[in-house]
């Protein structure tokens, strides 16, 4: 009989994985879900209601950011029934915050984002075993110190910032569109730097990393 692999907290990790796929894929919807809500410049009762629905409807990414703050705080905008001006006040920064800011407009966040990064195009395969790894951004498949806990139990070496022994740049999946303009941009322009100079340097994406855990 096969044993079923688990993570130090007793996890199935194929589960895990799982799990951190399905909110990865949240989160995207989420973004765009946001930002056709801050389309006209407001959020009235409804939207607010259909959000916190959308929410309680996806429990287990309930555990991430930004759902671990975004719904329980709609809770207690929600909890007397009525969503005052405060209280809306709050629920825009707070998505415009999960958005990056920058233009409300309705539209697909996340292939906005995807076209803006310096993405690898076509995306490499992605090898552990003795390649070092910068993470960048914001990520939804778990905090940085677990992210790069999988690279190690991979092979792999975590890197503060991108060097000359960089193999792979991963950018988190809840990053802006507007990195340049981003706390993490500069590591980002850093490594298209490396690779512009012939460095053998990868950027890719959140999703594209987990999909090879």
């Amino acid at each position: 009989m096969m044993s079923i692999q688990l993570d130090p907290h007793g996890q199935s990790i194929t589960r895990r994985l799982n799990m951190a796929k399905n909110a990865t894929r949240d989160a995207n919807e989420l973004c765009g879900l946001a930002r056709g809500v801050l389309a006209d410049g407001s959020v009235n009762q409804a939207e607010a209601e259909y959000l916190l629905q959308w929410l309680g409807e996806r429990p287990e990414s309930l555990a991430v950011w930004p759902f671990n703050v975004l719904f329980p705080r709609l809770e207690e905008m929600l909890a007397d029934g009525v969503l005052d001006g405060d209280e809306e006040a709050e629920l825009i920064g707070l998505l415009l915050d999960y958005t990056g800011g920058g233009s409300t407009q309705g539209g697909d966040s996340a292939s906005r984002q995807s076209s803006a990064l310096p993405l690898c195009d076509p995306a490499p395969d992605v090898a552990f075993e003795g390649c070092n790894f910068v993470l960048t951004g914001r990520f939804v498949t778990g905090t940085r110190r677990e992210c790069e806990a999988e690279i190690v139990q991979r092979g792999g070496q975590p890197q503060k910032s991108p060097n000359l022994a960089t193999h792979f740049v991963v950018i988190g999946d809840l990053g802006s569109g507007d990195w340049a303009q981003s706390n993490y941009g500069r590591k980002i322009q850093h490594a298209v730097e490396l690779r512009s100079d012939g460095r053998d340097i990868h950027l890719i994406s959140e999703r594209h990393w987990a999909n090879w855990l």
